[in-house]
């Protein structure tokens, strides 16, 4: 069999092409050895999959003192890519702005990850009423001083998202042309309710998927010694019960449930990205397996896994 290489789509009208595997998020690189790390960046960049998502995530709910950024650009410094040979998604946290300006939040997070700029940013989520066009003024201030390339949004209620795109419109500056949304077989109510999908089908923005195994439990491996995601809808329960069913699919291509649960993604046209926190080596190997599993029986995946679409019950608009 011939080496898979992981095919590009671009990330939103107006936004870079990119893999559609991109690895990292949360506090993936603390959990790694520095020669697992060393591993996998060059696996990712073997199979042209150099894509990878970090943030400074200590403030707000996160204020757990993670060093993953610091990690991940270490580990960068001793494989020695060059910055032109990958691609890097950074956040901006709404959790202490205006407080905490955008500003700073970029200064230090490149500075952590030892990062000249972000290929590419996502704006985190939020509560309360946060001032969408100052938001996006600040954000298209970063853009034209070179220290982001473009941006998109994480898990925004939609009047939130269509009024940021409206006021971008209106002032002519950059937009943001993705959306950063849970989505798995057993929740897809925000990413294919009618409102999020009239986005995605006007192309005004692309999908970049995260959270598609829900913290792992997706797996078939138990409950995730580790934190994850919100259970937005409380369908955790109902997703252990689940697993039975994942599992009976993914027999049926003599595939894993890992591999499954990610085609299924993939198989949505909307989705330009797909965002993992793979801490192994083994587990990116087992991902790739998903990209010709899509390609060959997407649609039948989606069909089967129809049943355990457990978050139906959960308002479209999206937000938490």
């Amino acid at each position: 069999m011939s080496e898979i290489q992981v095919p590009k789509r671009r990330l939103g009208p107006k936004g870079p092409m990119v893999p559609i595997f991109s690895l990292g998020s949360w506090n993936t690189w603390d959990r790694m050895t520095p020669e697992e790390a060393d591993a996998l960046i060059q696996r990712a960049k073997n199979v042209d999959s150099a894509f990878f998502d970090i943030a400074y995530y200590n403030m707000g709910p996160h204020d757990e003192h993670s060093r993953t950024d610091i990690l991940f650009g270490e580990a960068m410094a001793r494989v020695g890519l060059p910055r032109s040979e990958f691609q890097v998604c950074g956040k901006l946290w709404l959790w202490e702005y205006p407080n905490l300006e955008f500003r700073k939040q970029i200064e230090t997070s490149l500075a952590r990850a030892r990062l000249d700029r972000f290929d590419m940013v996502v704006v985190g989520d939020y509560f309360g009423e946060p001032d969408m066009e100052r938001i996006a003024l600040e954000v298209n201030e970063l853009i034209s001083e070179g220290m982001i390339g473009s941006w998109g949004i994480n898990n925004w209620i939609y009047k939130d998202t269509r009024a940021a795109l409206d006021f971008t419109k209106r002032e002519r500056l950059v937009p943001p042309t993705f959306a950063q949304l849970k989505y798995s077989p057993v929740r897809r109510t925000m990413t294919e309710g009618p409102q999020y999908a009239s986005l995605f089908r006007s192309g005004e923005l692309s999908l970049q998927a995260s959270d598609c195994l829900e913290g792992g439990i997706l797996s078939g491996k138990g409950v995730p010694s580790r934190k994850i995601g919100a259970d937005v809808g409380s369908i955790r329960e109902n997703i252990y019960a689940s697993v039975p069913i994942l599992e009976s699919v993914a027999a049926k291509f003599g595939a894993s449930p890992v591999q499954t649960a990610l085609a299924f993604c993939l198989s949505n046209p909307a989705t330009a990205n797909l965002l993992f926190g793979a801490s192994k080596l083994s587990q990116f190997e087992d991902n790739l397996g998903a990209i010709p599993l899509a390609n060959a029986h997407g649609s039948e995946i989606r069909t089967l896994l129809e049943p355990v679409w457990l978050d139906k019950h959960v308002p479209a608009e999206g937000g938490f």
